[in-house]
């Protein structure tokens, strides 16, 4: 099981619980009181009320997603959508791949953009447990999905200095509500300057500006925005959620100030690391590394930095149409190391399977859907029935699987 770290202590008196509200009457007060403060608490607002003490308790008892059994591998995906934002795959993207590949998933992966919403995304979170999966959710604070831009509204010092408070807490509420096990990160591939949260767009290699002046600023204050972000959501009770670490197996740019080891926020606000290994990702590409050569590095990297926590191929993929690869040989050389289990702390994997427009040309359009291509639906058919180590379902607290 991993170890979730409880919330400190709240300066806030009251917060959020699903499962009742308290309302306290002294049997010493004058009836006339009484009656009055009942009065009151029937005026109150029908979300439900409990000290903050008592909402750590009630949280203790949500259930928490486990790695597999020893031995064993969860599979999940990022099913796919059709707008590019990650946020719009829907139920039949998911029936869709599992029918393809013939295996359940574990998890879901999808992302929860806040220039689109900041609430939490409870509509795609329950068709995904409804489904058997545990919802996993990419916390995309952005304003846009622009990429290699300046952020200005959810700048990482914004966050840090509580500018989101409200929407973080309101958000913790509603994902302590939701009960079942969320996987949840922030900051995805972190280390790579194509997303807003990363360190170019916020100090970078400077070490002048923010906290240690021994520290590059840009990774620094991530950091602190992570922490923010973990204690705000804890802080509302919201234990169910395995926090993850994602950076990308490549740093970008590749400075030592960039490196994702500045990134890791901590041991006690991170449950599990992984990392985004692709192939090709356009059919423009004419390089290719294989999944072996970039998790055989960042695999060692992380043994270094979180040598205790589970680790996971966050992200793969490999695009149809590359001359650098065929996405089904690359897929059956990614699937065979993992499944044969050549990084013996790797617990879970999942596929990135997404098409989308790279411009006016169809010839170069990406897909890596499984369904698109036959001879990478047979590897991936072939791979995950070929083994005994596959964990279709995700494993809860307090379960005998």
């Amino acid at each position: 099981m991993s170890l979730l770290q409880m919330p400190e202590d709240s300066s806030t008196p009251l917060t959020s619980s699903a499962h009742s509200r308290v309302m306290i009457l002294t049997r010493k007060w004058p009836l006339p009181t009484a009656i009055a403060a009942m009065v009151f608490a029937l005026l109150l607002p029908t979300t439900p009320l409990v000290a903050a003490g008592d909402a750590n308790a009630a949280a203790a008892k949500l259930s928490i997603l486990q790695p597999p059994p020893a031995g064993k591998i969860y599979h999940g995906v990022f099913p796919g959508g059709i707008s590019g934002a990650e946020d719009d795959m829907t139920a039949q993207d998911l029936a869709s791949y599992e029918k393809t590949v013939g295996k359940k998933v574990a998890w879901v992966y999808f992302s929860n953009n806040w220039f689109q919403s900041r609430e939490f995304p409870e509509k795609t979170a329950t068709w995904v447990r409804e489904g058997g999966a545990v919802p996993f959710i990419r916390l995309m604070l952005r304003s846009t999905a622009e990429e290699k831009r300046k952020e200005k509204v959810f700048t990482l010092q914004a966050i840090i200095d509580g500018a989101f408070d409200a929407d973080l807490r309101r958000w913790g509420q509603a994902a302590h509500r939701f009960g079942t096990p969320l996987l949840v990160e922030y900051g995805t591939e972190c280390n790579g300057e194509w997303f807003p949260w990363n360190g170019r767009w916020h100090g970078g290699s400077q070490t002048s500006g923010f906290g240690d002046a021994t520290k590059p600023d840009g990774p620094e204050r991530f950091v602190a925005a992570y922490r923010h972000i973990v204690q705000t959501i804890r802080g509302e009770g919201a234990i169910n959620i395995t926090w993850v670490f994602h950076p990308d197996a490549h740093d970008t740019p590749d400075k030592e100030w960039n490196h994702f080891e500045n990134y890791y926020p901590g041991n006690d606000v991170v449950d599990w690391i992984g990392i985004s290994a692709y192939g090709p990702q356009t059919p423009m590409e004419t390089e290719c590394e294989s999944l072996r050569q970039m998790m055989d590095s960042a695999y060692a990297r992380l043994n270094k930095l979180a040598p205790n926590k589970p680790v996971l191929v966050l992200e793969f993929g490999c695009t149809a149409g590359s001359p650098a690869a065929h996405p089904s040989d690359w897929a059956q050389a990614a699937l065979e190391d993992i499944l044969t289990n050549r990084w013996p702390r790797v617990i879970g994997f999942s596929w990135w399977n997404e098409r989308w427009e790279n411009d006016d040309d169809p010839k170069h359009n990406t897909t890596m859907r499984v369904q698109d291509t036959p001879a990478l639906t047979d590897v991936f058919r072939r791979e995950l029935s070929g083994t005994r180590r596959l964990v279709e379902r995700p494993v809860y607290t307090g379960t005998d699987q």
